[in-house]
């Protein structure tokens, strides 16, 4: 039976990968490293003790993370300043269902604390979970499975009374290894065999995990 629904953040609940990517790229164009698109997916959800080696390991050791990663959110703020966050689709009627059923809700995100409130206050979402989890709270981030567990934690359960809710390979490895129930919401990255394998379920929204719930809950109700 899932017992409360763990949500990734950026990507997920929130259209906002996409802005991330752009803005990674242009961080380290300007710097002036080759970084494209597919190297600014790849890390995603991905906590700086991985993603640093991974860019180095690409661009040289002179790749300076700590500021390039400041120039990517000041872009961000700038954008976020003249242009509305939008929710992505189903989000509302997903945690409407989950508030009319009593389960409860809760974040697991690579973001940091302050920026997430403030994300989630802008969508008008910040009220609806009972717990918010950032990758600074755990001894190791995403793919690692720390994030997850902990989220589980707090809400008293254990991982496999979660479902949890991710757009990325980083996210789903993360919540798999957790021993979640772990559903992929693609954003800008299909399904590959890997990532079929390791979730439960793969949904075209977030409306559609209404169902997916259902499901789990009927299968566990279910004696044989």
């Amino acid at each position: 039976m899932v017992k409360a629904v763990i949500f990734d953040m950026d990507g997920l609940l929130l259209d906002t990968e996409k802005l991330l990517v752009r803005f990674w790229v242009r961080a380290a164009n300007e710097a002036g490293f080759p970084m494209e698109r597919e190297h600014a997916l790849a890390i995603r959800s991905l906590h700086r003790k991985f993603a640093i080696p991974y860019l180095r390991g690409l661009f040289g050791e002179e790749f300076d993370y700590v500021k390039i990663r400041s120039r990517r959110m000041e872009l961000m703020n700038e954008y976020l300043s003249q242009n509305p966050l939008k929710l992505k689709r189903g989000a509302k009627e997903l945690l409407a269902f989950l508030n009319g059923n009593g389960i409860p809700a809760a974040i697991a995100t690579a973001t940091d604390l302050e920026r997430t409130r403030d994300y989630l206050t802008r969508v008008g979402i910040f009220g609806c979970f009972d717990k918010i989890v950032c990758a600074t709270m755990v001894g190791e981030g995403k793919p690692k499975p720390d994030i997850y567990l902990y989220a589980a934690s707090q809400l008293g359960l254990e991982p496999r009374e979660c479902m949890a809710l991710e757009d990325s390979p980083n996210g789903v490895r993360s919540a798999a290894s957790a021993g979640c129930v772990t559903v992929m919401v693609p954003d800008l990255t299909p399904p590959d065999g890997e990532l079929s394998d390791l979730a439960y379920a793969c949904a075209g929204s977030l409306e559609d995990v209404i169902g997916l719930i259902n499901e789990v809950d009927s299968e566990v109700g279910n004696p044989g």
